[in-house]
């Protein structure tokens, strides 16, 4: 990924704890001598050192994905830049987050190592409910998936936010970001301005 020095992030704390906000993501592998990417909810280990996630097993990325070096790009919060939105001349432009994380994929078929994978996503998501699910399927359908773990080479994390312009201008975008709902992004770039600032 392309990253000027201004956007570039290595904070690993920040990273982290984007890669947990931001989880679902794409998974991009060779397929029969093309680029493939599935959509799809990815865990990161306690240590950080790798991702897991599953497939559909009769998911095609699945014939040649095991041993192979795969990219997996996640993405926060975006919106359109308006030029009529600085003090200084501009152009438009778009502000976004995004991680991309490097490694190479194992594909993992055991029944219980499957069975902790899933409790452990439903656990995270099914957290964020009223009434959480509990977990409870047939062990068919955990033959109907196949798990997946990358082991982490690189990280890498670009947050364009602006950072490239006054800090006027940057309050400015904030504003005009939050007048018509774009709150995400608007808490992003506020935290990164703040974090500058200090």
């Amino acid at each position: 990924m392309y990253i000027p020095k201004h956007f570039q992030v290595t904070d690993r704390d920040e990273i982290v704890q984007f890669i947990h906000s931001n989880a679902f993501g794409q998974l991009i592998s060779d397929c029969d001598g093309r680029p493939f990417s599935t959509h799809l909810p990815f865990m990161l280990s306690d240590d950080q050192t790798y991702l897991s996630a599953h497939l559909a097993r009769q998911n095609p990325q699945l014939a040649s994905i095991d041993g192979q070096d795969v990219l997996v790009t996640l993405q926060g919060p975006h919106d359109y830049i308006s030029p009529t939105w600085y003090d200084d001349p501009g152009v438009p432009t778009w502000n976004y987050q995004a991680v991309h994380i490097y490694g190479t994929c194992h594909t993992q078929t055991d029944p219980d190592l499957l069975g902790e994978l899933v409790n452990e996503l439903a656990g995270i998501y099914e957290s964020k409910q009223p009434a959480p699910w509990t977990p409870e399927y047939k062990a068919a359908m955990l033959r109907a998936i196949v798990g997946i773990r990358i082991d982490i080479k690189e990280i890498q994390a670009k947050f364009k936010l602006s950072q490239n312009r006054s800090d006027k201008d940057r309050q400015q975008v904030i504003d005009h970001l939050t007048e018509y709902g774009s709150n995400d992004l608007a808490n992003a770039m506020s935290a990164a301005l703040t974090k500058d600032r200090e």
